[in-house]
């Protein structure tokens, strides 16, 4: 009688993880990152506390990789995996069309409830804070300076422009507007964005 195929590790581990990673978006966004304990995330998650120590260190590097998997996620759904900004020649339609990709991001309550806690806890908890734009946004940002360089190169950017600056003319205010509600985050708005930044509002 042949016996029963012995579980598969390597799966289990997998399914854990990815249980992990929901509960602990889920628990911040429902009770905020002061309340989130590695317990809770455990518990929601339907495992040992000991099994997420044995991966990560706090709840924070916890959250950190939840949401690098959630960008991935929302990237391969999109079609844009690995993450990156389009480089077709076209400098305006690329960069509308990875800031749709981020309005429909910011329009998923998946993303947008935990990292509306996180952003709001990371004003006051200046560690957290910096943790997250060093791990989680700046290797984003980079990618617009990356493909702004490429810009530059190809004469379709001033060659005295600073990739760094310029970007924040189309995600600094997006963010704003995110954060604090001051309208609605829509595609002919990022579009808009994108026209004001490479083009100005002088006349043409």
């Amino acid at each position: 009688m042949a016996k029963n195929p012995a579980p598969d590790a390597s799966r289990r581990s997998e399914k854990s993880r990815r249980a992990i990673y929901e509960a602990a978006l889920a628990l911040v966004g429902d009770v905020g990152y002061p309340k989130t304990t590695v317990e809770g995330i455990a518990a929601r998650a339907g495992v040992g506390k000991q099994t997420i120590y044995r991966w990560w260190p706090s709840k924070a590097a916890v959250l950190l990789e939840a949401f690098l998997d959630l960008s991935l996620q929302a990237a391969q759904e999109a079609g844009q995996a690995p993450y990156v900004i389009p480089d077709t020649g076209d400098l305006a339609a690329d960069l509308k069309a990875v800031l749709r990709i981020t309005v429909d991001q910011m329009a998923d309550p998946r993303f947008a409830v935990p990292a509306r806690a996180l952003a709001a806890e990371g004003l006051v908890n200046e560690p957290l804070g910096r943790e997250f734009v060093t791990k989680l946004l700046e290797p984003q940002l980079q990618l617009y300076v990356d493909r702004l360089r490429a810009a530059q190169a190809a004469g379709a950017v001033r060659a005295d422009a600073d990739p760094r600056v310029a970007l924040e003319l189309f995600v600094s205010p997006l963010a704003q507007r995110w954060l604090q509600h001051t309208g609605p985050i829509t595609y002919a708005y990022t579009d808009t964005l994108v026209d004001y930044a490479l083009y100005g509002l002088a006349p043409r």
